[in-house]
């Protein structure tokens, strides 16, 4: 391809880009915006790709993620460490999973705590990291001939219901929600994480012709309830508000956030409920009052599973937005998108135009703050990339990198701002180093991560543009920055950030001349690129508003 055909090409994407999306260049990305991925280990999902593979493997597949999803503007990841009563950490309680070493109950080999490493290398690329739980499900589809001996299906089974081809541990024994909540308390005294994710998996999804055998357990703890209804949703209101508290007490910055199915119930059902057609709801058979929690601030947030396209009648995209954003009393609310739906085929048409997944992101924006970020489900399908979605997030609506929301009603304050800030030129751009602040304070108020802003020596800075905002890094006390768009003179600021993102004062450096690492022909290979990613056909078939 000739240089003037490559630079037609790039001119057509830009003009494109540029007239065919007027919301997109009226709404402004915010600086503060959730912005995650569900990284599922169950049958190896997404990570590790096999089971039983080499330590080394592991961790170099799970880093690639990281630095992947990082480079396309992500800050958080939610990740899998208990699929099915199993742990992907050390475990006193639950056997070490299968999906991580190939067979259950068998520790990595050479040894390392996985739910370690993947804390330390998420906090180090200034992500977010949280533990995705499924409190109730014991044996996933019908894997009975692998499950360990010494597993607490095998030392428990008055604790558990069979259910379709799965186990399911019975939500209404007093002793399962105690269990249930010593997990969680566990992984929280002992680990770093950010916050506790719990998806949608409470009572079973009902199975036509099956029955939830939960009888004998209704007629021992039920006396109360007239309806075993009732009694199920109290059981799961019983463990969600106990989990709560115990995490409250334990780290109260540690977050708890809720990932239901996106119907709580239909306005046929209630007149509370969405203008919805769903099939199955949170409330009427799953058993889980979401809504409720809410309402009680016993959930820090809620990813409501709204992986329904705009134009799908039943269930529409629009509608379960604005009625999740009427009833999240206050806490966040973080979308949760159905990325493993694009694709040309499926029961929904919808899904296969490249506009799908933009315009729900733009209809999120709209809501004037009150959808505070989106999760994608799943990793995998980010890194298919299908229709480009990856890439739209990266060159538009992730191009600025965001701070995740701050949490009002959670304790914190910013932490002192760092000083002695240098910048000293770099064949790959500029070093900056600081003096770190005194971290001898509270710790949600002791520094987590620390923010890099960079604008040229002629601006004027303002911290709260996520244009200037270049970096999100971890403790370390230095930086190269290797993004330097061409050479002049810069200027650069750097705060401090606490683990619940209050941030500092900035400290500034002086004007420094600087050259940008690479050279011309580094920006042809950069436009090749774009071309043989099939950017410019995505953009040409995205111009339905």
């Amino acid at each position: 391809m000739s240089l003037t055909t490559t630079l037609k090409f790039f001119l057509t994407y830009i003009a494109l880009l540029y007239f065919h999306y007027p919301l997109a260049r009226a709404q402004h990305a915010p600086k503060r915006e959730f912005r995650a991925v569900w990284i599922a280990t169950v049958a190896n999902i997404d990570w590790p790709s096999l089971k039983g593979l080499p330590t080394v493997q592991q961790q170099k597949e799970f880093t690639d993620l990281l630095d992947f999803h990082r480079r396309i503007g992500l800050n958080a990841v939610i990740v899998q460490v208990r699929p099915a009563t199993d742990a992907f950490y050390f475990s006193a309680q639950e056997m070490w999973s299968e999906w991580l070493t190939g067979k259950q109950g068998i520790m990595p080999e050479p040894y390392y705590d996985p739910l370690q490493f993947m804390i330390e290398e998420t906090h180090r690329r200034g992500m977010e990291f949280h533990a995705w739980i499924n409190p109730y499900r014991a044996q996933f589809e019908g894997d009975s001939l692998r499950v360990h001996p010494q597993h607490i299906t095998r030392r428990k089974p008055e604790w558990f219901v069979s259910y379709g081809k799965s186990k399911i541990f019975n939500p209404g024994i007093p002793e399962v929600r105690q269990y249930i909540t010593d997990i969680v308390t566990d992984i929280v005294r002992r680990y770093d994480v950010d916050g506790i994710h719990f998806d949608d998996y409470f009572y079973p999804y009902q199975i036509q012709g099956q029955v939830f055998n939960d009888s004998v357990a209704y007629k021992q703890y039920g006396k109360n309830f007239n309806k075993i209804e009732d009694w199920r949703r109290d059981n799961v209101n019983r463990l969600i508000e106990n989990i709560a508290l115990q995490i409250r007490q334990i780290k109260p910055y540690v977050k708890f956030g809720i990932s239901p199915f996106g119907v709580w119930r239909n306005r046929t059902q209630d007149p509370r409920g969405s203008a919805t057609q769903g099939g199955q709801t949170c409330y009427d058979h799953l058993y889980a009052d979401i809504r409720l929690w809410l309402e009680k601030g016993w959930i820090d947030y809620v990813a409501p599973q709204i992986y329904f396209s705009i134009e799908f009648d039943k269930v529409p995209y629009k509608t379960l937005v604005d009625w999740w954003v009427d009833n999240s009393f206050g806490r966040h609310v973080y979308v949760g998108h159905g990325a493993y739906r694009v694709a040309p085929e499926g029961n929904d048409p919808h899904w296969a135009h490249p506009a799908q997944l933009p315009r729900q992101i733009r209809y999120n924006r709209s809501k004037n703050g009150k959808i505070h970020g989106s999760i994608y489900f799943s990793s995998k399908s980010l890194l298919r990339n299908p229709n480009g979605i990856a890439d739209s997030l990266h060159t538009i609506f992730y191009r600025h990198l965001a701070l995740p929301p701050l949490m009002a009603w959670k304790k914190g304050s910013p932490p002192l701002p760092p000083t002695a800030l240098e910048v000293l030129p770099s064949k790959k751009g500029a070093l900056l180093s600081w003096t770190p602040p005194d971290n001898t304070t509270l710790k949600e108020n002791a520094v987590k991560y620390y923010a890099i802003y960079r604008i040229k020596a002629d601006e004027t800075f303002d911290l709260e543009n996520p244009a200037q905002l270049i970096a999100v890094t971890g403790t370390e006390p230095f930086f190269i920055d290797t993004s330097l768009p061409a050479d002049g003179e810069y200027r650069y600021a750097v705060t401090a950030l606490s683990r619940l993102y209050h941030e500092s004062k900035a400290v500034y450096s002086a004007p420094i001349k600087l050259k940008a690492p690479g050279s011309w022909t580094d920006f042809i290979q950069l436009l090749l690129k774009m071309y043989q990613r099939n950017l410019l056909v995505q953009y040409d078939t995205l111009k339905q508003p």
